[in-house]
């Protein structure tokens, strides 16, 4: 059975039960968000071949320390940067070095701010200068899966709509949906319930409430949706060694839909990456 609870009611730890925020909630998401996704918008023009992702984490750094806000990742469980770089066929959580970036990749570059206690997360696709058109595509097929999960959330749906309709779309476009991993609530924590899954069934798991914050994170595939870990526990990898790709946002579920906290300013949510409008069949 699932339990809501008022956010302000419930304990500052992921106890299985689902918050819901009101106003203030809101509004410190949209804060943290923002910043997150100016972050992103500035790295469209850091991500060339040649940069290093250490250079990548050493800006997000900066950029986080000159608004006097801190990124999330940086010492969480462990971890010691402050952004995730996933390239290729890096599924996620890819740890940033000082190797450089080559003409040709694909990079995941997953952003995480604090503001105030609350989490603004997201994650976009860099094309490192001229990519294939195979890699395009993915980045293509792979936002659209996001905008069919986000189109899914409204009041009196279920979780389960968004998975059904992510893995709907990713799958009629021949491509696999990570299972791996997931979306997740976040706010004051981090990681918090419910985990949203990016496959599923319509009408499945918890009710959707106005209030409720999560992110919809999917990753998906040109082969096989089977990952493993590598031996530095974090980064993720496909194991057939194809491409792989995905694109977060943070949203909370309103009276009438939704509200996306992490969109770009700018426009740039698809950044060196043009996402043709996708046409229905009649």
């Amino acid at each position: 059975m699932t339990t809501y609870l008022e956010a302000e009611a419930n304990p500052q730890r992921n106890t299985g039960v689902i918050r819901l925020y009101g106003p203030d909630g809101f509004e410190g998401m949209r804060c943290a968000s923002r910043i997150t996704a100016e972050c992103l918008d500035a790295l469209a023009d850091i991500v060339k071949p040649g940069v290093t992702t250490q250079a990548i984490d050493d800006f997000v750094w900066d950029f986080g320390a000159e608004r006097n806000v801190a990124p999330a990742t940086l010492h969480y469980r462990g971890y010691t940067k402050s952004v995730c770089t996933s390239i290729n066929h890096v599924v996620c959580h890819g740890i940033p070095n000082n190797k450089p970036l080559k003409e040709g990749d694909i990079v995941n570059i997953d952003v995480t701010y604090v503001v105030d206690g609350w989490h603004g997360d997201s994650s976009r696709m860099y094309p490192v200068g001229q990519v294939k058109r195979a890699s395009e595509r993915l980045c293509e097929v792979t936002y659209r899966a996001l905008l069919k999960g986000i189109e899914a959330v409204k009041p009196g749906g279920h979780i389960g709509d968004i998975g059904a309709a992510i893995q709907e779309y990713a799958q009629s476009e021949r491509c696999s949906v990570v299972r791996d991993f997931c979306g997740h609530g976040v706010g004051r924590l981090f990681h918090d319930a419910p985990n949203i899954l990016h496959y599923g069934s319509r009408g499945e798991g918890p009710e959707m409430k106005p209030g409720m914050i999560f992110t919809i994170e999917p990753m998906i595939n040109i082969g096989r949706p089977h990952v493993k870990i590598l031996a530095d526990g974090w980064t993720a990898v496909t194991r057939d060694r194809t491409l792989s790709a995905q694109y977060e946002h943070s949203l909370g579920v309103t009276e009438e839909g939704c509200e996306v906290f992490t969109f770009s300013p700018k426009g740039l949510d698809t950044p060196g990456i043009t996402v043709p409008p996708l046409v229905e069949a009649a």
